[in-house]
């Protein structure tokens, strides 16, 4: 690893060893007579940032929309759609928009599947992953604005857990900088442009938008607090903040990209998410300017007293069983047959 002596404060990048770690297993259980002592399991730090971004977000979503009146727990039967579809439309978008790295001479077509290596994209998890919200929440009765508004503040974190992940697999990175906070990129590396001096630093696109997700966070949050954002208007204001950082961040990056008048497909799409989250906003507003009733359709309402036996009747231990409840209830009956005696004159008076 090689650091300017002239930029103290750079970004060193993590030694490669950092990006897998290797679990012999076939070590650990060679005794067994079908196990190669050589085989284990190799675990990449990519997948371990995404999946902590996973973790992070499914916590603060079940918290947020619990707190809104859902069922506890119920994010995570949503999340099991969600999840997959979303992996899936990352990595979809990614090799539309890189296509170089995986088809033409030379190229092992299977590293399409190969997503512990990186390369997820963010628009393609949302376009993918909103339908796997969607089957998830016509399952679980949830209303899907709903959801997606409880969703964003957990979504931002996980995506910086994702940038951290291109970190340690050392892409994504942006132009060469003088900035003291530059970041150091190894060689080789397949990303670097030919002919610069070794100790060149990089714009670290990773960082900044680490910080602009966890803002975005604190930001939005706020703005809820304040504006009681529902029915989706959280959604769109997502949309507005992603867009407008994504739209600056993608022109710094070194990595290829397809592109179309001369501008990067990702910032296109940025754009379009700008323009979307705009008129969700915009049409939401005006549509529900009042509170949101809560996270449920009409008719799939759950409350903490439906979880017990489906009934209307109530029991308590001195109700009597069996003949005594029959014979006490013909009691009650003929009891309330029987003609009230006046206290004066001792006639019966007519039952009214």
């Amino acid at each position: 690893m090689t650091i300017s002596l002239f930029a103290p404060l750079s970004i060193p990048s993590p030694n490669a060893d950092w990006q897998s770690f290797f679990i012999p297993l076939g070590e650990w259980f060679k005794w067994l007579p079908f196990v190669d002592a050589s085989n284990g399991l190799t675990i990449h730090a990519y997948a371990l940032c995404i999946l902590a971004g996973i973790v992070a977000a499914i916590w603060l979503t079940s918290h947020r929309l619990t707190r809104r009146g859902a069922e506890p727990g119920i994010v995570l039967d949503i999340a099991l759609w969600a999840v997959p579809f979303g992996i899936v439309g990352g990595r979809i978008f990614h090799v539309i928009t890189h296509p170089d790295d995986y088809f033409g001479p030379g190229k092992e077509l299977w590293k399409v599947i190969a997503i512990w290596e990186g390369g997820l994209a963010i628009f393609g998890a949302l376009s993918l992953g909103a339908v796997g919200v969607a089957i998830g929440c016509r399952f679980a009765g949830i209303r899907f604005v709903s959801f997606a508004d409880a969703l964003i503040p957990g979504l931002l974190l996980a995506q910086a857990f994702g940038r951290l992940g291109n970190y340690f697999n050392q892409e994504l990175f942006g132009q060469p900088t003088t900035l003291p906070w530059g970041l150091v990129i190894d060689s080789p590396n397949p990303a670097l442009p030919l002919g610069l001096p070794e100790d060149t630093l990089y714009s670290p696109t990773f960082l900044y938008e680490i910080l602009w997700n966890l803002l975005g966070v604190v930001v939005l949050l706020l703005i809820e607090r304040r504006l009681r954002l529902r029915w989706g208007k959280m959604l769109g204001l997502y949309l507005i903040w992603y867009g407008l950082g994504r739209s600056v961040f993608e022109t710094i990056r070194l990595d290829p990209s397809e592109s179309f008048f001369g501008i990067r497909t990702n910032v296109w799409a940025a754009f379009a998410a700008i323009v979307l989250g705009i008129i969700i906003f915009a049409v939401q507003s005006r549509r529900h300017p009042g509170i949101e009733p809560g996270p449920y359709v009409s008719g799939k309402e759950w409350s903490p007293d439906s979880s017990g036996v489906d009934s209307e009747e109530t029991y308590s231990d001195s109700d009597d069983s069996g003949n005594d409840a029959a014979s006490s209830g013909k009691a009650s009956s003929n009891s309330s047959k029987t003609p009230e005696l006046s206290a004066t004159s001792g006639q019966a008076k007519k039952p009214s």
